[in-house]
């Protein structure tokens, strides 16, 4: 088990006196076998009344609602998990699932068929072309070693770039840029595994990576549904399946669904925004 701190603070600055609408925060971590959480505290300024819920997904949500006019809202949220997926290969597969093609059994089918879902015709027939550089029809392979060739050959033949631009790259620009952020890499991946008759989703979370002293930010991969194994985290930033620094805090089919600060205000039109990810062993 290793024990991790995660500081995320974001600060919005106005010109002018603002009146802030509902915002929905999803910073708190997805509890589950693998992860626990031992301390959570957000601190919101100025005060806001918050009520919790969880989405569709699963997702934890505070919704914060005002009652001032500000000029400056910032939200800290300081959490301590612990993470026991230190073997995240340790896992097994249906047996008609252990190598690639398969098909879902016609039950969990209907339950995945959102996540099976290619954006455009014209993407499937990019990705399809793309996917042959690695793997061609008729090929004998193991589920898992085609799905972590994906993430490694993103990794390997396109570059990182850190965007502070919002929204997401289509599979097409990224390849077209050869460059995109982790988002971008993340979608990238979501499509091909896709293409290929995977149920995948979008994950909005952190990474700790040792020996960072600046400010971070949050960061973004992609769940694969694996028969016998269940969702499982493929990383292509990285080109690694997902471990133990790796901590999940939203799930989606969309990547839009799940920003980490969502909401309104009413006032002046110019801001600015930033933000500080700072995670930690503990």
């Amino acid at each position: 088990m290793q024990r991790y701190k995660i500081l995320h603070r974001t600060y919005y600055n106005f010109t002018g006196l603002v009146s802030l609408g509902p915002h929905s925060l999803r910073l708190r971590p997805r509890e589950d076998h693998e992860l626990r959480i031992e301390f959570s505290t957000l601190n919101i300024t100025p005060p806001a009344t918050l009520l919790w819920h969880r989405d569709v997904e699963g997702n934890s949500v505070a919704t914060a609602t005002f009652d001032l006019q500000v000029n400056q809202l910032i939200i800290e949220s300081e959490t301590v998990i612990q993470q026991f997926n230190e073997q995240p290969l340790d896992f097994l597969l249906a047996d008609y699932a252990i190598n690639y093609p398969f098909a879902y059994l016609p039950d969990d089918k209907i339950m995945l068929s959102p996540y099976m879902a290619i954006m455009e015709h014209s993407t499937r027939n990019l990705l399809t072309g793309w996917i042959a550089n690695i793997w061609q029809p008729g090929e004998q392979i193991q589920t898992y070693s085609l799905l972590q060739r994906i993430a490694t050959y993103i990794h390997q033949t396109l570059s990182y770039q850190i965007r502070e631009e919002p929204g997401v790259q289509t599979p097409k620009q990224t390849l077209s840029y050869g460059t995109g952020s982790c988002r971008d890499f993340a979608m990238l991946f979501m499509e091909a595994a896709r293409c290929l008759g995977f149920a995948s989703r979008f994950v909005s979370g952190y990474l700790h990576v040792p020996q960072t002293t600046d400010f971070g930010a949050t960061h973004a991969w992609a769940e694969v549904y694996l028969p016998g194994a269940g969702w499982k985290g493929f990383d292509p930033t990285i080109g690694k399946i997902v471990g133990t620094d790796h901590i999940a805090v939203a799930v989606a089919r969309l990547p839009e669904s799940v920003p980490p600060v969502a909401g309104s205000f009413v006032g002046p039109p110019a801001s600015s925004l930033n933000v500080g990810v700072w995670v930690s062993k503990y």
